[in-house]
Order: structure tokens, then C-alpha cells, then sequence
């Protein structure tokens, strides 16, 4: 059995949209750039990824979460830095108006979409977080925000969460929520949009602790991405070099996963210092001081370890990641399949009556209920039982079910396995505990 990694990110777009994983967002109207809708099976993804997630971080004493607003005060991003530093430096084309970031194109050379020479403008900074008003009346008072990051949301709580859950550091918040960026150049499907998720956590700890709190956290969420069914040899790390940090960082890394695009970064793991308490601390006038009871009550603003996923980055790494072309090139064999970890396939057992007769699909309909009582499945009758596996194969569903005409006999079914398409008969009244012995959920 030959299996060929995917190669090029059309197919896997192509795969996206027909079978309900990933739409254009406003297709009907010619799309909207940057911009993308999740499908029925997207959502359910989706949904496992943000789970897993959730649960790696906040299953564990150390560390609680929150849901903050997307819009917030204004001052918070001045705090940040965002206003003031937030920003790409651009360049415009003269002759056809199209606009470039300028650390993507060389300023020599002819322009990459009409061909025209020495015809750019002077580079100028361009903010790239997104405005909008608050109330009724437009003035400068009115402007807000669409937050850019979640982190921030996450900043100004620090002091409400601390105290209202009695926690002491070192401790962590947690958040999944919308970001919004006015990216000069999204593209790459799902790996640069203008809105998109996070799942952030910034872990507050004792100044001086930062090496050891990021080694921890390097570890656990490279096996993250590990356990969710990212192959070891498409990660790497990439140590951002001094002169690179942000400027509120000591030290920051990222793990990027290798995309039929190249290896783009998909986390960040950052030690951002006690700039960002310190920050809100002038700019609100409001103490953010931690008191060390263990340390003789010692007040101190705490330094931080911040890990940043991007949700639709690490979907976009797993679809890559499970696609495979088996037997490639051979009309009769060749199949697409999505090997996918059970735990974030969208859908986990198909239920297929062999054919639409009443008394299969009586005796189908009847299993399908008790296994939709346990797990995500579909109930799956459209074409023939060939046509059906091949689509099954191409969403990522572990297990496919089949009702035949022998069940009707013998009270089994047949049970077929994603990626070895070996079968098996089992007895109906064994067939859950059978799935839950594989799925292992």
C-alpha cells in the first residue's frame, strides 16, 4: 500500500470545500479576502481541537481561564503598544497602485504585478488593527478597537482572577477567542486570514523563573501537537534571534510545522517579561502588584510565560498532516483519505445499510441511536457502499458500520477500519463496546 503526503494546498482546499469542511466567506457575492467560513464538518473540528486544547491547559490546578470582550477600552492597545508599534511597513506601485509589504519584495527590482521600474513609493507604516465606533456619534472619542490578540483581555484580569480564585503563583489564565488583523497579504487558504482564533495562555510566575517555566511549557506543548497526530518530522523549532525579539519579549521560540507552502509558524511561546502589567499598571493608574505571602509578603508585578496557538493554523497543519493519496496514479485503487486521530475527526463511525430496504434500515436506524449516544456519527445511505467508504475515507472517519443482509442472520455487522480498510464482524450487541475499545476516546 503506497501512501503520498499531500503536495500541493489546492487539493486540500478543493477537499475542504466539497466535503463541508472549509467555504469562502461570502462566496455567492466573489469571496471576501482573508476571509473564511466553516462548514458543518469544520465546526466539528474545530470544536475537538478548541476541547483538546482546553483540556491540556486547564485540566490541571495551575491554571483557570477566561472569556474576555473582543472590544475594549482604547487605552488598553496604547498600553500594549499596539497603537503606536503595531504595524507593517508598505509600499505602493506608482503605476498599477497595488501595495506590497516592504520586507517582501525588493525595491530594485521591476514591480511583481505590472512590471514597472523604479516606480514605489516611500515605505510608511501601516497600523493593522482594525477600527471601529462605540455609540451613536463619530469622533475621535467614539473610536475603538477589534482586539488583534486575546492576550490583552487576559492582562487587564489578572488582579480580578487572582483574587476572586485565591490563586498563587506561579498560575496561569487561559483563552480561546477571535482576533482580527488588517493583513496587507492573508493568503495561504487558512494560514494568514484577517480573523481568525487563538488559544492563548499567559502563565504569571516569580521574577527570575522564567527559564525553567519555559522549558516546562516548550515540553508540553510540543507533545500537544504530538498527541493530536502531528508527525515529529514536519515540526521544528524556531528560536527567534536577539535582535528579533519583540519588544517586550527576553525570549520567545516558535514551533513551526512544515506546509506544502513551506515551514510557517503555527506557535509561539514567549517570555514577555513584566512588560505588560507594568504597562497597564502606568497607563490605568491601577496597582498590579502581586503579594508574596510564601515570600514574606514581599509585592512584586509578576514576570510571564505566554504560549499563543493559532487555532486555524494547527487545523490547517493537522488536514495537511492526514492527508494521503493511497496508491496514487491507479484508477481502480487510488483513494484520498484523511487520517485524522479519532479524537479529532469530526465524525467517528459511519452507520451504512447495505442497501435502502426497510429491513436493513430498520435494524441500521436502531444501532445508529445507541452509538449516537457515545460519539459524533453520521448516518450515510447515498450511493453505493464503495461510493460511501471513499467519502468516509475523505472526512476522517475511523470506523464505518454496515448493515447487510447477514445481519439479519447472524444479529453482526461489519466494522471497517479507516486506514488498514480491514473488516470485521462483530455482534450488534458487542458493537459499542467494540468502539469504545478502539476509539479510545
Amino acid at each position: 500500500m503506497g501512501l503520498a503526503d499531500l503536495t500541493s494546498m489546492n487539493d486540500l482546499v478543493s477537499l475542504c470545500k466539497q466535503r463541508g469542511f472549509i467555504f469562502q466567506s461570502s462566496e455567492i457575492y466573489g469571496g471576501f479576502g482573508g476571509c473564511w467560513d466553516f462548514g458543518p464538518l469544520g465546526v466539528e473540528l474545530k470544536l475537538n481541537v478548541k476541547n483538546s486544547w482546553w483540556k491540556a491547559m486547564t485540566f490541571r490546578e495551575d491554571v483557570v481561564g477566561v472569556d474576555a470582550s473582543i472590544l475594549m477600552h482604547p487605552t488598553v492597545w496604547k498600553a500594549s503598544g499596539h497603537v503606536d508599534g503595531f504595524s507593517d511597513p508598505l509600499v505602493d506601485c506608482k503605476s498599477c497602485k497595488e501595495r506590497f509589504r516592504t520586507d517582501q519584495i525588493n525595491l530594485s527590482a521591476p514591480c511583481p504585478k505590472c512590471g514597472a521600474k523604479g516606480q514605489f513609493t516611500e515605505s510608511r507604516d501601516f497600523n493593522l488593527m482594525f477600527k471601529t465606533q462605540v455609540g451613536p456619534v463619530e469622533n475621535t472619542a467614539s473610536i475603538a478597537y477589534l482586539r488583534p490578540e486575546t492576550a490583552q483581555g487576559i492582562f487587564v484580569n489578572f488582579l480580578n482572577v487572582q483574587s476572586s480564585m485565591r490563586k498563587k503563583l506561579p498560575f496561569g489564565i487561559a483563552q480561546i477567542g477571535k482576533a482580527f488583523r488588517n493583513e496587507i497579504t492573508p493568503g495561504n487558504f487558512i494560514f494568514r486570514t484577517r480573523e481568525f482564533e487563538q488559544m492563548e495562555m499567559q502563565y504569571f510566575i516569580k521574577p527570575g523563573e522564567q527559564k525553567e517555566a519555559m522549558e516546562m511549557w516548550k515540553t508540553a506543548r510540543w507533545n500537544w501537537h504530538l498527541e493530536n497526530g502531528l508527525r515529529g518530522e514536519k515540526l521544528r523549532w524556531a528560536p527567534h534571534p536577539p535582535d528579533k525579539l519583540a519588544h517586550y519579549a527576553d525570549a520567545a521560540v516558535d514551533i513551526e510545522y512544515e506546509f506544502p507552502i513551506g515551514w510557517g509558524e503555527m506557535e509561539g511561546i514567549h517570555s514577555r517579561t513584566d512588560f505588560d502589567l507594568k504597562a497597564h499598571q502606568q497607563f490605568s493608574g491601577k496597582n498590579q502588584q502581586y503579594v508574596d505571602q510564601v515570600d514574606g509578603n514581599k509585592k512584586y508585578i509578576p514576570y510571564v510565560i505566554e504560549t499563543s496557538v493559532g487555532c486555524d493554523r494547527h487545523i490547517l497543519a493537522l488536514l495537511c498532516d492526514a492527508y494521503r493519496v493511497e496508491n496514487a496514479g491507479n484508477p481502480e485503487t487510488e483513494r484520498t483519505v484523511l487520517m485524522l486521530r479519532p479524537s479529532i475527526a469530526p465524525i467517528k463511525v459511519a452507520m451504512m445499510p447495505l442497501m435502502k430496504k426497510a429491513e436493513l434500515e430498520d435494524v441500521a436506524q436502531k444501532l445508529f441511536q445507541d452509538i449516537q449516544k457515545k460519539y459524533r456519527a453520521e448516518y450515510d445511505t447515498a450511493g453505493s457502499i464503495g461510493k460511501r467508504y471513499r467519502r468516509q475515507d475523505e472526512i476522517g472517519t475511523p470506523y464505518c458500520v454496515t448493515v447487510d443482509y447477514d445481519s439479519l442472520k447472524d444479529q453482526a455487522v461489519t466494522v471497517r477500519d479507516r486506514d488498514s480498510m480491514t473488516q470485521e464482524r462483530v455482534g450488534m450487541d458487542k458493537l459499542v463496546q467494540y468502539l469504545q475499545d478502539h476509539l479510545k476516546l
